[in-house]
């Protein structure tokens, strides 16, 4: 006898007003404009003008983005919204933030004169870097797989050329295969002086000695004094070991510019923010359209049913849109609240120290959201505060646990040891265990392995690389 049974399996799918309104998310405020105006200029429906219907209770209902139903009505308050602030138009404050590092790499080679093949040779090399800039592959293994994973027939010669090009990009030492090339492309670039040509000759002729200190051998091999070797000293340790920065986020110092989604306000202790609208206009359904689909109905006519049909189609496409904004609102609204409530103490001032360590879980938590949700949220997005212009993923960091027990995040950390770093006997640096030692000293308590990794973080060199004479 057979058996039948029913397998109930719970599948969750994304409705289309909750895949738009993620999409909408992830934008920042200018991409953002620009989908609003290309919306306006495919959706006829779509309207920025003012309604002259509109009334003053129609302000946009709460809603989470998490109890969105995709039931195929949306309610007539849901087809407006509302994007200006009581001001007319304010201007833009645009500011010079972060760019990615592979972003900026890119964009350089996208300036240089390439031929296609040329520039896919030299995408493929800038993603094969590693995260402090250096390529720790060798050319043989590249060309084999531009064969096998790009299906690019390619020659030694020319990869090695494109390597070239890749090694003129800023920061200078980028592409550079062992610490002696990165340093010597840093120095290339450098405005050449006595102090820069005896540092280059010094790295490029006596590397081995210079790295075992045999500063007696230098000098007589290249006919040096000991104030010379001193200056071109001076000039190698201010170079860049690791110029991609081995930064947690992969960022460098780039003139990008951006509009902050959040301006930080305080007044007497108290914090609030605001989310600056800027071009973004007014939208709403045309009224004359949902007449013409209203007048179809009771017509025989086929071309204008079939004309109605298509404006019903382009109708929902834009209270889905309108929806989805006004849930972007809502969602970037709550996060940043989040935000502000769990880092409090360090938005009063700007205190490293006071940044407590938080992960995307805990505003996760606070919000209700999904973590993807919050990722979405803080990637690409901005704040203005009192203190500076900082993208939201910087007051993120994984924390740890002091001698007193209490948490504390990592940049926190890296700031003890930046000051540790800072004030120590440059005749007689600090190695990585004495370095633990200090930082236990403040209260710190951090294995040698963790500090060899911060330290790499911040680009801090060696004890024998931070050695003055």
């Amino acid at each position: 006898m057979q058996k039948q049974s029913l397998e109930l399996k719970q599948t969750q799918r994304l409705s289309p007003l909750q895949i738009q309104t993620i999409k909408l998310i992830e934008l920042p405020v200018q991409e953002l404009e620009q989908k609003i105006r290309s919306e306006l200029e495919e959706n006829p429906v779509l309207d920025d003008g003012p309604d002259p219907d509109k009334q003053q209770d129609d302000e946009p209902k709460d809603i989470s983005i998490d109890e969105i139903k995709d039931d195929g009505e949306i309610p007539s308050y849901k087809t407006r919204i509302n994007n200006w602030g009581k001001d007319p138009r304010p201007e833009y404050n645009t500011f010079s933030v972060r760019e990615s590092f592979t972003e900026s790499l890119m964009d350089q080679l996208g300036y240089r004169n390439l031929s296609d093949r040329e520039y896919q040779i030299g995408t493929f090399i800038i993603g094969s870097l590693d995260g402090d800039g250096y390529l720790r592959r060798d050319i043989e293994s590249l060309v084999d797989d531009m064969a096998f994973r790009a299906g690019l027939e390619v020659t030694e010669t020319e990869v090695e050329k494109m390597l070239a090009v890749i090694q003129e990009f800023d920061p200078a030492g980028i592409g550079a295969r062992d610490l002696r090339e990165c340093l010597l492309l840093q120095l290339k670039a450098r405005r050449q002086n006595e102090d820069v040509r005896d540092a280059y000759r010094i790295l490029n002729e006596q590397f081995q000695e210079f790295t075992n200190r045999h500063f007696n051998k230098v000098m007589s091999r290249l006919n040096l004094d000991e104030t010379r070797l001193k200056a071109a000293i001076s000039c190698i340790t201010r170079l860049n070991p690791a110029p991609g920065g081995q930064l947690e986020d992969s960022y460098v110092e780039q003139a990008q510019q951006v509009v902050p989604d959040f301006v930080l306000e305080e007044h007497d202790g108290e914090l609030s923010f605001s989310m600056p609208r800027f071009n973004i206009p007014e939208l709403r359904v045309n009224k004359k359209y949902s007449e013409m689909v209203a007048d179809a109905k009771g017509s025989g006519d086929r071309a204008q049913k079939e004309a109605a049909t298509f404006i019903r189609q382009k109708i929902d496409s834009a209270k889905w849109f309108i929806e989805a904004l006004k849930q972007r609102q809502n969602t970037l609204q709550r996060t940043m609240q989040a935000i502000l409530d769990f880092q409090h103490d360090y938005f009063l001032d700007g205190d490293d120290a006071r940044l407590k360590p938080m992960v995307l879980k805990d505003i996760a938590e606070k919000t209700g959201f999904d973590i993807s949700t919050i990722s979405r949220v803080v990637n690409s997005k901005y704040i203005e505060t009192h203190f500076g212009i900082f993208p939201l993923k910087y007051f993120f960091s994984e924390g740890m646990e002091n001698q007193e027990g209490e948490t504390v995040s990592t940049r926190e950390l890296k700031k003890a040891l930046q000051d540790c770093v800072d004030g120590e006997d440059k005749k007689k640096p600090l190695t990585d265990e004495q370095l633990v030692v200090e930082m236990g000293k403040r209260g710190y308590k951090v294995a040698r392995r963790t500090i060899a990794k911060y330290r790499g973080q911040l680009g801090i060199p060696l004890a024998r690389w931070r050695k003055e004479l």
